[in-house]
């Protein structure tokens, strides 16, 4: 039996595989008719594991902030069982949870003293999933952090559209592991026939993950190349890469082993929501893009898997579109700001992705010569972020790089 669910779970890495060599393509003009930007975040904590909020108040947030979807992914949880949680003695978590009751009443706010403690059930995701939805303007998606490790070094995954708990499943080694709970979450999606994406959180959170461990990985899509959490060195440091430099040293990988290319997420991984500055991870920092035909989990993890989306900390973008080798990008410019628009790509024949071009302005045509593999676009603001982490103090976005087509 194990044998035959381990062949099943190959066929279906190899079918995946297959799909995802598929060049994404960025929208046309007659796409961009039928589809819509959505705004979303893949990495939140609550209560349910190491953030210091009720689910539903971050839920809330998000939703009055204009996003359009949200995934709480607490560690080794889908908040579908029932938890107490004891609220803290500091005065901060003892006034939030007096405006907590006010807000939702003592009809929806579950809660009891138990020896001069203020003890509250946690919302499971089927409540604050229901009370917060709302049809084509608000979605829910569930999801986990399956937070594994190796000789102590942190290995989080997050599973977006989970329909089950995913135990951390462990290896002999940091590849290994990762692997393991990728085939897991594949095995998931293969067995229910419903759209689970994993995505590797933070490589550089406690430097655990190297450049091999990535470039080692089957059936992985997804990674962080931007978390706003203070503490995962998005920036890599004197001797280790940055996550944005990782990326492009994983595609050039992907694309000479024939692996499908790797795209690059941002998230907030949020956990503090009383404390704000740059030694908190707060929400508000890192976001998703997607261009969807629907705002549900199924179209929006399609549209992902063909890299129909951009990530974020601030730049929102008017289009991308492509049309044979031109790829034409426009901003939706704030007053005032600058921008600087630049293409990093591989050349025939090199190991390392340069610069190509660089572009000042609200937008930017660009061709894809012969000679290039692969093309991306990181956008840079001249406006500050207002709540930065590590040295990335303007605002950002980065497309998903596209392949070449052959002429």
């Amino acid at each position: 039996m194990e044998i035959f669910k381990t062949k099943k779970i190959i066929l279906f890495l190899v079918l995946l595989s297959i799909l995802g060599c598929k060049e994404n393509k960025p929208a046309s003009e007659d796409d961009e008719l039928s589809q819509q930007w959505y705004k979303g975040n893949l990495h939140t904590h609550s209560y349910w594991s190491d953030g210091d909020e009720f689910p539903e108040v971050i839920v809330d947030w998000y939703k009055s902030e204009g996003y359009q979807f949200i995934a709480l992914s607490d560690h080794n949880t889908v908040a579908k069982e029932e938890k107490w949680i004891t609220i803290s003695e500091d005065s901060i978590y003892q006034k939030a949870f007096q405006r907590y009751l006010e807000k939702y009443g003592t009809d929806w706010v579950i809660h009891k003293i138990d020896s001069g403690r203020t003890m509250v059930r946690l919302k499971t995701y089927d409540e604050y999933k229901n009370r917060s939805e709302e049809v084509d303007k608000f979605l829910v998606i569930p999801s986990e952090e399956i937070t594994d490790e190796f000789e102590g070094k942190p290995l989080h995954m997050n599973a977006t559209n989970i329909q089950t708990k995913i135990e951390p499943q462990g290896g002999s080694s940091v590849s290994q592991a990762l692997q393991n709970n990728i085939d897991q979450v594949l095995k998931q999606r293969q067995e229910t026939g419903i759209p689970i994406m994993p995505h590797v959180n933070h490589p550089n959170f406690g430097y655990a993950i190297h450049l091999n461990d990535m470039i080692s990985l089957n059936g992985e899509r997804f990674f962080e190349v931007y978390n706003g959490h203070p503490m995962v060195h998005n920036m890599g440091d004197s001797t280790r890469v940055s996550t944005e430099e990782m990326w492009d040293l994983i595609n050039i990988s992907y694309l000479e082993n024939k692996k499908p290319i790797m795209y690059g997420l941002a998230t907030d991984d949020s956990h503090h929501y009383h404390k704000s500055g740059n030694e908190w991870s707060n929400a508000g920092r890192g976001w998703v893009m997607v261009q969807a035909d629907s705002l549900s989990a199924s179209s929006l993890i399609t549209a992902l898997e063909a890299g129909n989306f951009y990530s974020s900390t601030g730049i929102t973008l008017k289009s991308i579109t492509r049309e044979n080798n031109r790829l034409f990008i426009e901003i939706d410019q704030e007053k005032g700001v600058e921008y600087t628009l630049t293409f990093i790509g591989l050349r025939n024949g090199k190991s390392e992705t340069e610069e190509l071009i660089s572009v000042k302005g609200n937008q930017a045509d660009f061709e894809m010569t012969e000679d290039i593999v692969f093309a991306r676009c990181r956008i840079t603001s001249s406006k500050l972020q207002s709540n930065p982490i590590e040295r990335i103090l303007y605002e950002m976005a980065w497309t998903q790089p596209v392949i070449r087509d052959a002429q």
